[in-house]
């Protein structure tokens, strides 16, 4: 392979390196984004770890995407040993963020474990976080209920409203009509938000594993191209004495 050649893959590759990245960045983000909405649902807060550092991760490889085409129209040995020392770097991060996101899926159902508790504990106050949280998880995973609608009928609140309704927020967002009646079921959401929960970051969170094993791949190959340029004898130009 000659040194043109070698380069211009160096810069194709690290295109698809920052691309690849922010993709992978937008999942972390989705990830923060849907913990806000439902952070009282969970036990521990780890399960946005994987956010953090896939985020940062994300933020290299863009660095490393720009680094890198950049560098193909250089020919500097100590740009060449920073951009290896970038890579490296990268790869800790997206190793780091792919162990979290498995280690993080297996212990989903276990971290959302006390979520009948505060189902139970709803007041349908705006000043109580709980009850904020139950209605922005109701309307973010589009779910009603741990299992299902019936189990309002069970909650403290709702005997204590007239048991006529539950919380606006179980209403399907496609019935502008739905006031909470528990006479018209088939205006409120059918599932449960366990199994909504749970498929929502179980999703993200093999997102995040299988796009950070593929930035690691393409900053393997950006790395062996690397190699393969820094051992390239540099061009010859102009005339040599024989």
């Amino acid at each position: 392979m000659c040194q043109n050649a070698s380069k211009t893959t160096l810069q194709l590759i690290s295109q698809l390196m920052w691309v690849v990245g922010l993709v992978v960045g937008i999942g972390g983000f989705y990830l923060y984004s849907k913990y806000i909405h439902a952070s009282q649902l969970f036990s521990e807060c780890y399960i946005i770890l994987p956010a953090f550092v896939v985020l940062a991760g994300a933020a290299l490889s863009l660095i490393i995407g720009f680094f890198g085409t950049w560098l193909s129209f250089q020919n500097s040995s100590c740009r060449q040993g920073l951009f290896v020392y970038l890579l490296v770097v990268s790869f800790c991060f997206q190793s780091t963020a792919l162990a979290l996101a498995y280690f993080r899926s297996l212990k989903l159902g276990a971290d959302l474990a006390p979520l009948s508790d505060i189902f139970q504990n709803y007041n349908g106050s705006i000043q109580d976080p709980a009850s904020k949280t139950v209605d922005a998880a109701q309307q973010e995973f589009e779910c009603c209920g741990v299992h299902n609608y019936t189990d309002w009928l069970e909650t403290a609140w709702f005997n204590q409203s007239g048991g006529v309704r539950i919380p606006h927020s179980c209403c399907n967002s496609i019935f502008a009509s739905c006031t909470g009646s528990v006479d018209q079921p088939w205006l409120l959401y059918s599932q449960g938000c366990q199994e909504n929960v749970e498929m929502s970051f179980h999703f993200l969170l093999n997102f995040i594993l299988w796009g950070s094993l593929l930035v690691v791949l393409v900053g393997v190959i950006l790395l062996l191209t690397m190699m393969h340029i820094m051992r390239e004898p540099p061009p010859l130009f102009g005339y040599q004495v024989l």
